[in-house]
């Protein structure tokens, strides 16, 4: 259901800073990003693949200038790596299917919410308004904004 396209289709559809954050393990500019103060309600993609990766539910304001979320929708979703560029060890976030370099996880996030900390790029996400998901074929991911 989810795939990554061929390198020169990525090249096609994908902005600069997109392909170089997924596919070059890059990443952008705090707080000069697209998602890092969203507030909206609804899902975030892979840009690549089209896979559901976060709820707006699980989004907090880490103060970090990415977005940050408790938790991924589906886990399954997730790939997680040891990285050790940059002399640092981190938890290196990927998406299942798409294989995006999406950021990293840290377990300096809200005690009472599981302590962890996703902070992942904007460039690697999509947006899917709750009103959208329907229409875009996530209609599965409503139940998450039922109160």
């Amino acid at each position: 259901m989810y795939r990554k396209p061929d390198k020169e289709e990525l090249i096609k559809r994908l902005t600069p800073i997109q392909y170089k954050v997924t596919q070059e393990n890059g990443t952008e500019r705090p707080f000069e990003n697209e998602y890092w103060n969203h507030e909206e309600e609804g899902i975030y993609v892979d840009i690549v693949s089209g896979e559901p990766l976060f709820s707006s539910k699980d989004k907090y304001d880490a103060g970090c200038g990415w977005p940050s979320f408790t938790k991924p929708i589906d886990k399954e979703n997730i790939v997680e790596k040891l990285d050790t560029s940059f002399g640092m060890r981190r938890t290196e976030v990927r998406s299942k299917y798409g294989d995006s370099h999406l950021g990293h996880v840290f377990t300096d996030g809200p005690r009472d919410r599981g302590g962890l900390r996703y902070c992942i790029n904007s460039a690697a996400l999509r947006f899917i308004r709750k009103e959208d998901l329907e229409k875009e074929g996530c209609g599965e991911y409503l139940k998450l904004f039922e109160e």
